[in-house]
């Protein structure tokens, strides 16, 4: 399950709108890379692929690719705007350890390497 803040839910139909994609899905996964082994990647997707995880939160559709859900099931998306400018913030209780630019975490070694 994936978790959207009521001002992330805003902000990503703000960006549907402004794509003229109204009816795309917010794709959720990961990469290997950033400062503690896996980053965040969000984007938007026209149709999930085979072996993708949906996630119905309300009056978004969020699809996450098989692999990166088991690193970040149960994430919670907020979106917040501060003197910096705004930006989607990532709450992973799946992490054991995220880097202060918010985006990049490690998981415990128990947890399957994605390929």
């Amino acid at each position: 399950m994936i978790n959207l803040s009521q001002a992330a839910v805003g902000e990503i139909k703000r960006l549907k709108l402004r794509r003229q994609k109204p009816e795309a899905r917010l794709r959720i996964g990961i990469q290997r890379g950033g400062c503690a082994d896996f980053y965040y990647t969000i984007d938007f997707d026209e149709a999930p692929k085979s072996g993708d995880r949906l996630c119905d939160c309300g009056d978004i559709w969020v699809v996450v690719d098989a692999e990166s859900f088991n690193y970040i099931s149960e994430l919670t998306l907020d979106y917040s705007e501060d003197l910096m400018g705004g930006g989607f913030r990532f709450y992973n209780p799946n992490a054991v350890e995220s880097c202060g630019c918010g985006n990049s975490f490690r998981v415990a070694p128990e947890v399957a390497t994605p390929t």
